[in-house]
Formats: structure tokens, C-alpha cells, sequence
């Protein structure tokens, strides 16, 4: 194990979106200094204010430059940039000794820096936010649940994992797009895996496998996304369970679908410049603004039937709407900032890192949110 980079206390939090929210102001109560970096420093100001942060916090203008220049051994990058920036952020990071921390999933190319970033003693924190990030939690806990419920047996066991955030006022395109609709719509582009009636399903476009789905007596549209399969051993899924449903997808409005008929229509010709000027129609089109409420429904559920014919099922739900503070702005941030303060405090060792990757450890991640506003409800059924 390498010598830990004791941490610095500064932490320099880039950007200031619309997932930049509570975290920042958890992380202004336990940090040494926190600088808020984005596009120019009136808007990093303009942020700090409405987090009521003003004089608690740096406001600086991104400059790549100006702030390799500054970041110092110790130091603590949190990135809400695009994800393809991460990785040139985590290699300066390795450069200058600094952690870093973010909410994207792990990517090919963080990855290959990883290892350097674990040799040099640096934390390397990914999937930390709402989605990846609290359903990692949530599985955890569901996993370890089943597992004590049924005495450990061999059992058929069915897993679901959705996630989304929708406009808390319906509209007539059943969205708002409260992250960069480039992203929304590449998500869209890229194959899905996962099991389906015990068989591995592929989908190269995620949206023809929209089913309806409920939750608390309201029906939802859901789809997969990503590769579900990858998750199965991250969960501590046992391998004396059979598992006849595997899948981690997006929740959408009911009548998405087919309100965003001709948005599939651009997506199936393959065309990057037809989808790039779609993106930045829909971004004008359908903002969330400081008008909008949105919020952020998340479902994990697990149900197990033993080989003796018992049953156990168990589900968290959490269902958020924004005020004065969007609900994705609060869902990813504060759990993100409780991985921060875990790299500030020294307890989170060096390498490469998730959400919590255990269930005792989740239950502390858990216990945090609650008491910061996010709850999640849970029920289970024997």
C-alpha cells in the first residue's frame, strides 16, 4: 500500500452547473479553503450566493493555466465538468500530488491514469454522485439485506436499478434538461446490457427497450443503460443466486417516449452534426431554470425466492422536488461531498475509488444524506 498524500485542506470544486449545490457548502464547514472555479467569477460568485456562501468561498475564473499554477500537493480537485475532461484534470492532479474527485462513471481512459494516481499515494473518487453513486449505496445495502434475510441460501433473484430526473411540473416534451443535453443524448447512443427472464439482452438503442414501470402507484417509462452486467460483481451479487433480472436504467415521464419521437428519429441516422445541433436546440428549448422545479426519482429493488420456496423482497425509493435548491443539484453534490470530506479527514485510502464499495461502509454514506435532507424511504415484503 502506498504512503498516503495527506490532504492539504484546499479543495477547488470546477464548475458551477446545475448539479453544484449543498455539497459545497458541507465541504465550506469542514475545509481549510474552498475555491469555486467556473467560467468567469461573477457567475462563481452568482452560485456562491445563492448557496448563501458569499465571503465563504473563493469565486475564480477557469483558466487551465492560471489553475494548474495554484493547485498545490494535497490539494483536492473536485471536477463537475464534462466527463471527457477528467482525465487530462486527473493527470494534472498526478503531476502536482492532488486528489481528485468526481461523480462520473469510470472511464477507459481514468482507468489507465488510475494506477499512477494509486502509486503516488493520490485518491482517485468516482461515481459519487446521485447516479452512479447513491444506487451504488442503495444495492449494497439491498445485497447484504437478502443475504441476512434468507440465511444466505440459494435463491432466483431479480434486481432493478432506475434513476431520473424529470420536470416536477410536467410539459408537453415530458423533459428538462438539467445536465448538458450532448450527454443526454450520447447516453442514448451508446449499447446497453443486462438480463431480462434470465437471458443477457443487448440493445444498441436503449430507447426501443422502453417499458412502463411503477413506482408508488405512478407509472413511469423506463429503459437500460450502460452495461448492467459490470455491476453484478461490484454488488457482491453471490454466485449462489440465479439471477433472472439484472438491470440498471433511466426513469422518464409517462408519454416520453413518444414526446420525443423525432429526437430518435436524429439519433438513428448517426449524424454527429445533426445530434450536435439537436442538443443545442433542446438546450434552448427546454432549460431547467431558476423557475423550474425539477425532480429526481430513484428505485432500487431486489426480490429473492429461495430453492424452499421463500421470498423476500426489499425497495428504496427516493423521490425529491427542488425549491430554492434544484433536487439534482442536492442528490449529487452532498454525496459527493461526503466522499471529499472522507479523502480530507485521511480515511479513504489511496487508488481508485466508488461510492461506498461495501454495505457497513454505505450505511455511513446513508446516514449522512438523511441527516442532510435526502432520505430514502425503504419497504420490504417476506
Amino acid at each position: 500500500m502506498p504512503e498516503p498524500v495527506p490532504a492539504s485542506g484546499n479543495v477547488h470544486w470546477i464548475g458551477a452547473g446545475l448539479s453544484t449545490g449543498s455539497g459545497l457548502r458541507v465541504l465550506c464547514d469542514i475545509a481549510t479553503r474552498v475555491c469555486l472555479w467556473t467560467r468567469t467569477t461573477a457567475r462563481a460568485e452568482e452560485r456562491l450566493a445563492s448557496l448563501g456562501l458569499s465571503g465563504r468561498a473563493a469565486a475564480r475564473t477557469y483558466d487551465p493555466a492560471v489553475f494548474a499554477a495554484e493547485l498545490g500537493p494535497g490539494d483536492v480537485v473536485v471536477s463537475m465538468l464534462p466527463a471527457t475532461e477528467h482525465p487530462g484534470l486527473l493527470q494534472l492532479c498526478v503531476a502536482r500530488g492532488a486528489h481528485f474527485a468526481c461523480s462520473s462513471y469510470v472511464s477507459e481512459p481514468i482507468l489507465g491514469e488510475a494506477p499512477a494516481a494509486a502509486k503516488a499515494g493520490l485518491v482517485v473518487l468516482t461515481e459519487a454522485g446521485l447516479d452512479p453513486g447513491m444506487d451504488h449505496l442503495l444495492a449494497h445495502r439491498l445485497v447484504a439485506l437478502g443475504r441476512a434475510a434468507t440465511d444466505d441460501r440459494p435463491a432466483t433473484a431479480t434486481f432493478t436499478s432506475y434513476c431520473g430526473g424529470v420536470p416536477a411540473v410536467p410539459n408537453e416534451f415530458r423533459y428538462r434538461f438539467s445536465w448538458a443535453p450532448r450527454g443526454v443524448l450520447t447516453a442514448l447512443g451508446s449499447p446497453a446490457r443486462y438480463l431480462s427472464e434470465g437471458e443477457e439482452r443487448l440493445v444498441s438503442r436503449p430507447w426501443e427497450a422502453t417499458r412502463k414501470h411503477v413506482l408508488a402507484g405512478e407509472t413511469f417509462e423506463a429503459y437500460p443503460n450502460r452495461d448492467s452486467l459490470s455491476f453484478i460483481e461490484q454488488y457482491g451479487v453471490p454466485d449462489h443466486w440465479r439471477l433472472d433480472t439484472f438491470v440498471r436504467g433511466t426513469l422518464r415521464l409517462d408519454g416520453w417516449h413518444n414526446a420525443w419521437a423525432d429526437v430518435f428519429a436524429v439519433l438513428r441516422t448517426g449524424d454527429a452534426d445533426r445530434i450536435a445541433a439537436l442538443a443545442d436546440d433542446l438546450a434552448a428549448r427546454y432549460p431547467t431554470t431558476s423557475e423550474d422545479r425539477d425532480r429526481v426519482v430513484l428505485s432500487v429493488g431486489l426480490g429473492l425466492r429461495t430453492d424452499d420456496g421463500a421470498t423476500w423482497s426489499g425497495q428504496y425509493h427516493l423521490d425529491a422536488v427542488g425549491g430554492a435548491e434544484s433536487a439534482m443539484a442536492r442528490c449529487v453534490s452532498l454525496p459527493l461531498a461526503f466522499g471529499v470530506a472522507a479523502i480530507l479527514d485521511g480515511t479513504m485510502p489511496p487508488g481508485l475509488r466508488r461510492a461506498a464499495e461495501d454495505a457497513d461502509e454505505a450505511a455511513k454514506w446513508l446516514e449522512f444524506l438523511e441527516a442532510n435532507g435526502v432520505r430514502c424511504a425503504f419497504e420490504e415484503s417476506a
